[in-house]
């Protein structure tokens, strides 16, 4: 089945989490105050809706209650933020993830029911910051406050030998969870098949233990 989800707030994030959720096969609908922002997106989204999310009856007529997931994407009005984001936790919606600016919001929005906050500047901070000092990272994601998610370039003496010789674990403190070639990405690499040199490694690492890559 097609998950269902809404997206309040249509600004640059917004917009394209939207459009990506919807070329990615969901029902999705949009909601924002700012007609020209409906009016931009109606033709790339399931629905797209003007209104205003502090308007509790007009939110009531969306039938969040029976979306799978929630993208609270306002930051401007940190009053809207808040309210949209307790609406769909009343609503029942099981997952509710908010963008915030700052410590304070992100604080908010974790005490009134946020499953996931969103801190775009920070995580693309993060993602330039570890690009910077390692040109194998081809891309990072925050998995929490400690692990981290990379993809990465193997070293050139890791090419031409296998994961069981490498033994990432123990030298790197490393998991790796996938091996991409091309568009394939292989999540059950045999321990004995060995590293080509136009691969790249998913792995799972602390934050702590990164500077072990560099």
């Amino acid at each position: 089945m097609k998950k269902s989800i809404a997206v309040f707030g249509l600004g640059i994030f917004g917009e394209s989490v939207a459009i990506e959720l919807a070329q990615a096969g969901c029902e999705v609908l949009a909601v924002d105050n700012n007609k020209e922002h409906i009016q931009n997106i109606s033709d790339q989204v399931t629905y797209a809706v003007v209104a205003d999310v502090c308007d509790t009856e007009t939110m009531k007529s969306l039938g969040i209650s029976n979306m799978d997931a929630v993208v609270v994407a306002i930051t401007k009005n940190l009053n809207a933020s808040i309210l949209a984001t307790i609406f769909a936790k009343e609503s029942g919606v099981p997952l509710v993830a908010a963008k915030s600016v700052d410590k304070l919001h992100t604080k908010i929005l974790k005490k009134v029911g946020a499953d996931k906050v969103i801190v775009p500047e920070h995580e693309s901070g993060v993602r330039i910051a570890h690009q910077l000092l390692a040109d194998s990272i081809i891309d990072l994601f925050e998995l929490s406050n400690s692990s981290r998610m990379l993809e990465i370039q193997p070293k050139t003496e890791w090419v031409g030998q296998s994961l069981r010789t490498l033994n990432l674990r123990k030298k790197y403190h490393v998991n790796v969870i996938a091996i991409r070639q091309g568009e394939h990405m292989n999540f059950h690499p045999e321990p004995d098949e060995l590293l080509a040199e136009n691969s790249t490694l998913l792995i799972v690492a602390d934050q702590k233990d990164l500077h072990r890559l560099l």
